[in-house]
């Protein structure tokens, strides 16, 4: 059973309308087997959180053309929709919208990565995950990571 699972609960609050955002974010895993995660910079929401590389998407735009395109902006890295393996979905509820995250493993790219934005980068094994702050919505991958990789 979810931790946290009750279910006669009816969360009334998901009832409540609000702007969605829709999120298209990759999790990197290198020859070695480790993981990518960047640090949110200073002076965006969120700032010095730890989260996987990936982005907002555009109006009508599917979420591996948006996560290949953020790579390319984020990471300075080449790669496409073929070499994205399904991993996850996260619906969370925010104060001020609804944040739904498309998750995709990448295993293949051309070029290295680099904080294009900024952000700082850290390639660390799967099971160190828990030793980085995430923002809240983040969290339900780490389970998903340790499962599906």
């Amino acid at each position: 059973m979810h931790q946290g699972c009750d279910p006669s609960r009816e969360y009334p609050e998901l009832l409540v309308k609000m702007p969605f955002k829709y999120i298209a974010a990759g999790v990197l895993v290198d020859e070695a087997g480790k993981i990518l995660i960047a640090r949110r910079p200073k002076g965006k929401d969120m700032a010095n959180l730890w989260e996987f590389p990936g982005g907002k998407m555009e109006k009508d735009e599917v979420p591996e053309i948006c996560l290949a395109r953020e790579l390319k902006e984020e990471l300075g890295i080449q790669t496409s929709p073929g070499c994205f393996l399904p991993l996850t979905f996260l619906s969370h509820r925010y104060e001020k919208f609804h944040l739904i995250m498309f998750v995709f493993v990448c295993r293949k790219w051309n070029g290295i990565a680099q904080g294009l934005d900024g952000q700082e980068l850290k390639w660390i094994n799967k099971r160190d995950l828990v030793n980085y702050d995430m923002p809240e919505a983040n969290l339900p991958l780490i389970s998903a990571i340790f499962d599906g990789i």
